[in-house]
């Protein structure tokens, strides 16, 4: 368990590194770097706790490289929301607030919908079993990035 922790964590402090880094004017190719780091450690975080058989992986990996895919999608949105809040965050108004508020429950939704899109496609690949484990090692990830992003960044004033 403490495998898993530890790799979630440094899952978690890229992620919230590359919102960082994003939200600043950096050249497009350092972006890029952080954004393939970050991939390519949550699939090593992946492959870790799976531990796919041969057979598992072929089948496995190019459903899960699609379905990552859909959700750099999310977190570039969910990185553009942020950016919004940061910019207004000393001034906001009421209709910016919920413009934001109905964006984050938007992407919210579209998160959900995705992985209810996913949930036939990884269910032809592997076992219910090994399909539960998979959307628990993506709920970990993402309730700590979350849990992290939640420290810092402050509340509607």
């Amino acid at each position: 368990m403490k495998k898993v922790l530890s790799a979630v964590i440094a899952f978690c402090a890229i992620f919230l590194f590359i919102v960082t880094v994003c939200a600043q004017d950096k050249p497009a190719d350092t972006n890029q770097l952080v954004r393939e780091k970050i991939q390519a450690d949550k699939k090593l975080f992946v492959a870790d706790n799976m531990q796919l058989t041969e057979a598992e992986a072929k089948m496995f990996w190019p459903v899960y490289d699609s379905f990552q895919k859909e959700q750099i999608k999310l977190v570039d949105r969910t990185q553009k929301l942020i950016n919004d809040y940061a910019k207004n965050y000393q001034t906001m108004t009421d209709a910016t607030a919920k413009k934001l508020l109905d964006d984050m429950m938007a992407i919210e939704n579209d998160r959900l919908k995705l992985k209810k899109d996913y949930l036939p496609k990884f269910r032809k690949v592997l076992s219910d079993k090994r399909v539960a484990r998979y959307y628990q090692l993506e709920n970990k990830a993402f309730a700590v990035v979350n849990y992290d992003m939640a420290k810092v960044i402050p509340l509607v004033k």
